[in-house]
């Protein structure tokens, strides 16, 4: 039983009601949805949110019925971690056990299908903990991030010995998108975080880890989107 998830809550300070905000034609939440209700590898869908007309958008397309998360979920402080807990234990009164718990950040639409497949091999085959959508970091903290002292001066944010002067020299670096995770139950019901175990990546390229926090990201994301869509059309 692998179980599909989406968390949303209704107050965002960014864009105010962008899960449910329309975006090429549809809910923002509907281009995750869509995804995990079309993928042969989810077995059943949850919604963890404390808006009722999302959960009642989502019951209608088929999520569990888990009813509205708890008061302490849905709070500005309320972390991701508790929030899959929650999902996770509330669901499987309804499913029975689970193998596996994907959840899909709805605020990052931009993945492709394949990607939520490639991410459950890549848990099936390497048994992590936790499978965790990154990217190649546009900046390096070896070479191009920097920090103030306490003068104000800045320094390089991780220095190396003898330096690094070109960024191929540096060491790898990823960015946490916030986009697609595989995560273990038994991780997840006994771990109080991310990193706690064993965490691996599954690489994105960053034009499909776009993140919307912000008016000026859901505009971009919206372009983005157009551009696929006008590609697709005339394949």
């Amino acid at each position: 039983m692998i179980i599909g998830h989406i968390g949303v809550r209704k107050g965002s300070k960014g864009v105010p009601g962008k899960n449910f905000r329309p975006i090429c034609g549809k809910p923002l939440i509907d281009w995750s949805l869509d995804q995990l209700f079309a993928s042969p590898m989810i077995d059943a869908v949850v919604v963890s949110t404390d808006d009722e007309q999302i959960y009642a958008h989502a019951l209608a397309r088929g999520a569990l019925p888990i009813g509205l998360r708890p008061a302490h979920l849905a709070t500005d402080t309320a972390g991701k971690w508790g929030v899959w807990q929650h999902a996770l234990a509330a669901a499987v009164q309804i499913t029975g056990p689970a193998t596996a718990f994907v959840d899909l950040d709805c605020t990052s639409p931009l993945r492709l299908p394949e990607d939520i497949e490639n991410a459950l091999i890549l848990f099936a085959e390497a048994q992590p903990d936790m499978v965790m959508s990154c990217c190649e970091a546009r900046k390096n903290p070896y070479f191009n991030l920097v920090e103030p002292d306490a003068t104000g001066a800045l320094h390089l944010s991780k220095p190396l010995p003898g330096g690094v002067v070109a960024r191929q020299q540096a060491p790898v670096v990823y960015e946490h998108a916030a986009s697609t995770y595989v995560v273990a139950p038994d991780y997840l019901r006994r771990a109080g975080g991310l990193w706690e175990g064993r965490v691996i990546p599954y690489l994105m390229p960053p034009e499909r880890c776009v993140d919307i926090d912000s008016p000026f990201d859901f505009t971009l994301v919206e372009f983005l989107m157009r551009q696929r869509l006008e590609e697709q059309a005339h394949v």
